[in-house]
């Protein structure tokens, strides 16, 4: 069974739209009309659907690198730098948000964030208060790595950050999976908080090593 998403934004299934220039019929993915070939504005279309992906939490990073740069290269404006003024904006636009799209998929912790905003749910830090377990947690791994006096002290917190960060991908797989949106967005709100540490963690390290 795959973890695909049990709702969905509109996606490039929807009715043909029509071309700007021509009025031909366009594809809701489309970046130019087929008929007379123009590039087309960014559709309301979701991140998956607009680099061509199945919606997922778990996706092959090097596919979706080859399909951000392939579809980046056909509307860099750089290529639309003699173009029309209408042209040349919507090569932009395209660009922005193939941009937004690649910058929200890369990540596994704004890909689920996204993910559950488009069934309607969203992750609010404020949840912590009311799931002790998540709460301690936190509370303890802070004040492990502020207690951490070197960069080996330092590096075990990160060590362990990034296993734990791993493991609450997996859940956030599993809940996605088994179409569970609170377990998903538990899952979702640990990593956070983990990715939160991890960062913080990183900069300490630095420090550290700058510090001789």
């Amino acid at each position: 069974m795959t973890n695909t998403l049990y709702k969905s934004a509109p996606t490039a299934t929807a009715a043909p739209l029509a071309c700007w220039s021509c009025n031909g019929p366009v594809d809701a993915d489309a970046l130019f009309c087929g008929t007379c070939r123009v590039v087309q504005p960014p559709r309301q279309i979701d991140h998956f659907a607009r680099l061509g992906l199945t919606p997922r939490f778990i996706i092959d990073l090097k596919d979706l690198d080859r399909r951000y740069f392939t579809l980046q290269r056909q509307v860099h404006p750089d290529r639309f730098a003699t173009r029309s003024p209408r042209e040349r904006a919507i090569s932009q636009n395209q660009a922005v948000t193939l941009n937004e799209a690649y910058d929200v998929l890369r990540s596994p912790l704004t890909r689920a964030e996204y993910m559950l905003r488009l069934v309607g749910a969203s992750v609010d830090d404020a949840q912590t208060i009311h799931d002790p377990e998540l709460l301690v947690e936190q509370m303890e791994r802070r004040e492990t790595l502020d207690e951490a006096r070197d960069v080996a002290g330092v590096e075990t917190c990160i060590g362990a950050a990034v296993a734990d960060a791993m493991s609450a991908e997996s859940d956030i797989s599993a809940a996605f999976e088994r179409r569970d949106q609170a377990a998903a967005r538990r899952a979702t709100l640990r990593l956070r908080y983990l990715q939160r540490l991890i960062d913080d963690a990183r900069a300490r390290h630095a420090r550290f090593l700058a510090q001789g």
